[in-house]
């Protein structure tokens, strides 16, 4: 299998890397960077530049922005990006409700929702995970009822990411309670947190961050036009979207920029007469962990080379296993180099990306789990790849 790039996209990954690096402002580029927070305008302005020269959507179809590129293209598209630290387009917009109603939708619907999807006019969130129906999704009780030309909602959503900044949810509920099976009788409604009836609480997480939410629906009365596709599929949708969900999410260039910036620090860091960069021991975890990170490069350029059938790869389960660990570890040595300045959250004489160090390791445990379980991800190799 070719790993090495043609003429023609070494020249298509310089243009992409020409513009991330001209087009999206410097300022929100370092603080992408640095791992400092992002405003919700900041990631606006982003994808409102990328969406502009046609680079937001490009996994779409082509009649609704998106791009007829080779999987290696569709790679380097994303590759590039993290590597410049330029803010991805809004995951739940371009890489989940987006195809959903791309593929699934009604023409009415996509002419309505999808050019203010990619341009991110409406920001919008998930409504998915419930109490005691997260890794068993199918288990949600979340009802919905149909009265007339609407649907009357009922029901609780969780870890509901950034509803605090959404316009709109894709709501997963139960239409049919007496379905045989229980992934049977579940659909897809679209409607906006201004509904009455929805109820946005926040969920302090352990790094002290406002990241996810609770969202209560009392009586929400949503337009029978609003329903995803068909009644009783959204099961066939959900399963679609969490399929584009794990889409990129090794993040190999994003865990390279972290290794470069534990480099620099590590060079400020003194120990003794020397750096913390001259430690053998620390040099050697250093070099144990890009030596990983460039073999799971190469995985990742494999299987972008072995998508063009369209088909799912089950190597993408070894991506995102060794890709979420790679992120964790890197987080880890962060940490590990601050030191003390780690646990100085509030003290400003010491440094900025110190202070950040340990609330960022503590955030990261997340990724192991979101998108299909670290857990989940090795049954699929054992049984997919290992035949076991």
């Amino acid at each position: 299998m070719q790993l090495a790039l043609t003429d023609d996209e070494l020249a298509f990954r310089d243009e992409l890397r020409a513009f991330y690096r001209s087009e999206i402002p410097a300022d929100i580029r370092n603080r992408q960077r640095h791992g400092q927070e992002l405003s919700k305008d900041d990631i606006v302005t982003t994808q409102r530049i990328l969406n502009a020269h046609g680079l937001a959507t490009p996994n779409w179809p082509v009649e609704w922005g998106g791009k007829d590129w080779t999987p290696i293209q569709r790679h380097l598209w994303h590759d590039e990006m993290q590597l410049a630290s330029v803010p991805e387009p809004l995951t739940f917009n371009a890489n989940m409700i987006g195809p959903v109603i791309a593929h699934f939708g009604s023409q009415e619907l996509k002419e309505r929702f999808l050019p203010p999807t990619a341009n991110l006019d409406i920001w919008w969130c998930q409504g998915f995970s419930e109490p005691e129906a997260g890794s068993d999704l199918a288990s949600l009780r979340t009802v919905a009822v149909r009265d007339g030309d609407s649907y009357v909602i009922n029901g609780q959503k969780t870890w509901t990411t950034a509803a605090q900044s959404a316009d709109w949810m894709f709501c997963l509920a139960r239409t049919n309670p007496d379905a045989p099976k229980k992934q049977a009788g579940i659909s897809m409604l679209l409607f906006p947190l201004d509904t009455p009836g929805v109820t946005v609480r926040p969920i302090k997480l352990i790094d002290g961050s406002h990241e996810v939410n609770e969202v209560f629906l009392e009586n929400v009365r949503v337009p029978a036009d609003q329903l995803v596709g068909e009644e009783n599929q959204g099961w066939t949708y959900a399963k679609f979207l969490l399929g584009n969900e794990r889409t990129g999410i090794a993040a190999v260039g994003q865990t390279k920029v972290r290794l470069w910036l534990a480099k620099e620090h590590a060079k400020q860091t003194r120990l003794g007469e020397q750096t913390l960069l001259d430690d053998p021991l620390f040099a050697t975890r250093l070099a144990e962990l890009e030596n990983e990170l460039l073999a799971l490069e190469l995985v990742q350029l494999r299987v972008a080379a072995g998508s063009a059938d369209g088909k799912p790869n089950p190597v993408s389960s070894i991506l995102k296993l060794r890709g979420t660990e790679l992120q964790q570890a890197v987080t880890d040595l962060l940490v590990d180099i601050a030191g003390p300045d780690s646990v100085a959250r509030e003290d400003e004489s010491h440094p900025d990306w110190a202070r950040r160090s340990t609330a960022t390791y503590l955030n990261y445990r997340k990724t192991s789990i979101y998108g299909g379980s670290n857990e989940v991800q090795r049954g699929i190799i054992a049984s997919t790849i290992l035949g076991l």
